[in-house]
C-alpha cells in the first residue's frame, strides 16, 4: 500500500548517538509532506482529466460510429432509391413502348377501314356514273327516236280538241 502524507507525518525514526539532527529530519519530512500532496493532487487531478477525456473519446467514438452507420443507411437508401428509379423507368418506357404500339396497331386498322371505304366509294362511283351514262344514253336515244316528231304532233292534236 503506498504511503500518505500523514503517513510520512508520522513517522517516527529510532534514536541513536551521532544520529541526524531532528530538526533537519522533521524539516525535511515537512518537505516531502508538501511534494507529496501535490504530487497526489496532481495525480488526481490528471485521473479526472483522464476521465474525463476517456468520457469524450466514448462520446466521440459513439457518434462516429453513429455517422458510420449513418452513412451506410444512406448509402443503402440511396441504391434502393437509384434501383426503384430504374424499375420504373423501365416500367414508364414499358407502358409507353405498349402505348406507341396499341396507336400504331389502332392507326393502322383505322387506315385500312378508310381505304376499304374509300376503295368501296369509288365502287359505288363507278357503279353510279355507269348507270348514270346508260340512263343518260338511254334517253338520248328515246330524243333521238323519230317517235318523238309523231307524239309531238298528236300532242298538238289533242290540245286543240
Amino acid at each position: 500500500m503506498p504511503l500518505t502524507p500523514l503517513d510520512i507525518h508520522n513517522k517516527e525514526f529510532a534514536r541513536s548517538f551521532r544520529g541526524y539532527d531532528e530538526d533537519d529530519v522533521n524539516e525535511f519530512l515537512d518537505q516531502v509532506i508538501k511534494d507529496y500532496e501535490a504530487v497526489i493532487r496532481e495525480n488526481k487531478e490528471l485521473q479526472n482529466q483522464i476521465l474525463a477525456l476517456q468520457e469524450r473519446l466514448d462520446h466521440f467514438s459513439n457518434i462516429e460510429e453513429t455517422l458510420s452507420k449513418t452513412i451506410i443507411v444512406a448509402q443503402e437508401a440511396a441504391d434502393e432509391v437509384k434501383n426503384n428509379a430504374k424499375k420504373e423507368a423501365q416500367l414508364v418506357l414499358k407502358e409507353a413502348e405498349k402505348n406507341a404500339d396499341r396507336i400504331i396497331n389502332e392507326s393502322l386498322t383505322r387506315s385500312r377501314k378508310v381505304s376499304m371505304e374509300t376503295e368501296e366509294l369509288k365502287k359505288q362511283a363507278s357503279i353510279y356514273r355507269t348507270r348514270f351514262r346508260t340512263l343518260l344514253e338511254a334517253q338520248l336515244e328515246l330524243l333521238q327516236d323519230e317517235g318523238w316528231k309523231t307524239l309531238d304532233h298528236d300532242k298538238v292534236l289533242e290540245l286543240e280538241k
